[in-house]
């Protein structure tokens, strides 16, 4: 039985309830693969927090690509992140697809030490119970995973959800981990579609970013791609999850999609 974490972020998560084409195509091709591949899918909720920040009054700052959750934007970061979950668990489920949810505070799937001062209660070294996946997965469920964790005082922390998926990838010995999220390929040169990398170095990655060719929207996605092979993933495909069916073309070779290898 092969093993795959799918991570879904940006503008494919822009629709979360169960009139998702994005979600219902998503739950289509894990389901078609489950006689031989168990999936687990990791979000993040970025847009959310910041939604609900604003809401309340509080202002959302980023450091470094790290948001800043102190003890009071902490409830609100947890508050946004499980309504996400829930309405992605309940899509893929209405959908047909067997899901169950769960934060990395379940189980103490998610474990990691806060950064301090200026993050807050951010972690980004993190451990995984991989066997918490496994058994669900044993199971039959398909685990939908937001990236909230605990420390070893039992506290939540905000952990990036690349890197939630990357660390569980490397828990359960994942085959891949495939970032699907509103971009296509990398290209050497932004301009010209003619240069797009189908399979590209993390070496030549940090080279592009110098040279500038990586910049914009294009830019966090590399790095997340970076930061899971670092946190243990074997594997990073980036592909465009707004695509139909993206997952099951980019199981096919049929997306056009960037691998980046260490």
């Amino acid at each position: 039985m092969k093993r795959l974490v799918v991570k879904i972020g940006g503008h494919a998560l822009d629709a979360l309830d169960a009139s998702s084409l994005v979600l219902r195509e998503l739950a289509h091709d894990v389901g078609a693969i489950a006689a031989h591949t168990s999936t687990v899918i990791v979000h993040g909720g970025g847009p959310q927090i910041a939604a609900l920040l604003d809401e309340v009054g509080l202002t959302s700052k980023v450091v470094d690509g790290l948001r800043v959750t102190d003890e009071r934007t902490m409830p609100y970061v947890a508050m946004a992140l499980a309504w996400v979950n829930v309405q992605i668990t309940a899509s893929l489920q209405h959908a047909g697809l067997a899901s169950i949810g769960l934060s990395g505070a379940d189980g103490n799937l998610v474990r990691g030490t806060a950064l301090g001062p200026p993050w807050g209660q951010v972690a980004t070294s993190l451990s995984v119970r991989g066997e918490v996946i496994t058994s669900l997965q044993a199971m039959g469920w398909t685990p939908v995973v937001s990236s909230i964790g605990v420390d070893q005082g039992g506290r939540l922390v905000n952990c990036n959800a690349d890197t939630v998926a990357g660390s569980i990838a490397d828990s359960i010995d994942a085959d891949a981990l495939v970032l699907l999220s509103d971009v296509d390929q990398v290209r050497s040169d932004p301009e010209d579609p003619d240069t797009a990398q189908a399979v590209v170095t993390s070496e030549r990655v940090r080279e592009l970013i110098a040279l500038g060719a990586i910049r914009d929207g294009m830019l966090p996605k590399v790095t997340a791609a970076l930061g899971a092979l670092g946190a243990g993933a074997r594997r990073v495909i980036l592909a465009n999850g707004t695509r139909p069916h993206a997952l099951a073309s980019v199981l096919t070779g049929e997306a056009k999609c960037t691998e980046v290898r260490l």
